[in-house]
């Protein structure tokens, strides 16, 4: 029998990695979990644990290189060889790029950013001697699509994404066989939007159409067994990636317009209330955010992006018979 994976999450005790953490829970992995979070980490542990999985908890902010080094290490003394890494660890600020300060753009993207490669480069030093591994860059929409209110994330996802491509490159030129793979979001129900810095008028919102973190979980579990490079996560993020492509220019009039109040809902913010910029909030909020009520818990694009090879065989299949078809009416 397999032995159990040994998993790696960042993030992990609320939203996207939560739910992850949940998923590789009923796959009976063994799974260190990372974030600053202590009461959502242990709450994370329990769910693993009774669903079959091993948990670590390990309380840290991916902003320090050292301590994710440690980490990793900690890890493999009490399940062994790490398998996947999955950074997912994340801070946002919701605010015009006129009001933001340098201490928001520093810190939003040393752990937005800098955190991936800091994770990434912990999971290489053990994976790349060993020739197997493979490491997940949680990704968004917004890697490609930088949208008004929330610069900061933008630009750390666009550089996730710059990071990514190099490094893929570098692992086929050493002829190595760790695994790279981005997994490109779209507007997800986390918890985020009440805990994130905000000077905003009104409260935030995930821009909809809105997907439970269940289905970011599932596209995460898939990817790392997956020969992919990159894979969108429902239709909406493949919509903004390919129509940035063709008309960027008519991308930026339309947010300018509606992507203001796409991001609000109409209740008035609540001017100085706790954010988790620097150090996170009391409580284990889990995986959801408080759009339940507006979420859909599939995606019909996902699974035919992860069946694309089997639907295009088919498609060629299809094609093939119908072209015989019409060849043998014609001879009659």
């Amino acid at each position: 029998m397999q032995n159990p994976e040994v998993v790696v999450i960042t993030g992990a005790s609320a939203g996207v990695g939560r739910a992850t953490a949940r998923a590789f829970g009923k796959r009976g992995a063994k799974v260190g979990l990372i974030a600053r979070g202590r009461e959502g980490l242990d709450a994370a542990r329990r769910e693993i644990e009774a669903l079959g999985g091993e948990a670590i908890v390990l309380p840290l902010d991916v902003a320090d290189e050292n301590a994710v080094e440690q980490a990793a290490a900690e890890v493999e003394r009490t399940f062994g060889p790490i398998g996947i890494w999955i950074n997912n660890a994340m801070l946002s600020v919701f605010s015009p790029i006129m009001e933001m300060t340098p201490s928001d753009y520093r810190r939003v993207t040393e752990v937005t950013y800098l955190g991936y490669v800091w994770g990434t480069l912990a999971a290489l030093r053990r994976m790349k001697p060993r020739d197997r591994g493979a490491i997940v860059q949680v990704g968004s929409a917004l890697a490609y699509r930088g949208i008004p209110l929330q610069s900061a994330y933008c630009a750390a996802k666009h550089a996730v994404q710059g990071f990514h491509d190099s490094l893929r490159s570098e692992l086929i030129h050493d002829g190595s066989n760790v695994r790279v793979v981005m997994v490109q979001m779209p507007a997800l129900n986390t918890p985020q939007f009440r805990w994130v810095k905000s000077r905003l008028p009104r409260k935030a919102q995930p821009v909809p159409p809105i997907f439970q973190p269940e289905v970011a979980a599932e596209a995460i579990v898939w990817a790392a067994y997956s020969g992919r490079r990159e894979i969108n996560v429902g239709w909406p993020a493949s919509k903004a990636i390919i129509g940035n492509n063709f008309a960027p220019g008519y991308a930026d009039h339309y947010l300018a317009k509606h992507g203001y109040d796409a991001q609000m809902i109409d209740e008035p913010e609540v001017p100085g209330r706790p954010d988790n910029l620097y150090s996170p909030l009391p409580g284990d909020a889990g995986a959801h955010g408080v759009f339940d009520d507006r979420s859909t818990d599939t995606s019909i694009a996902l699974e035919l992006n992860k069946h694309r090879g089997w639907i295009a065989l088919g498609a060629l299949a299809a094609g093939l018979f119908l072209s015989a078809l019409h060849l043998r009416q014609s001879a009659d």
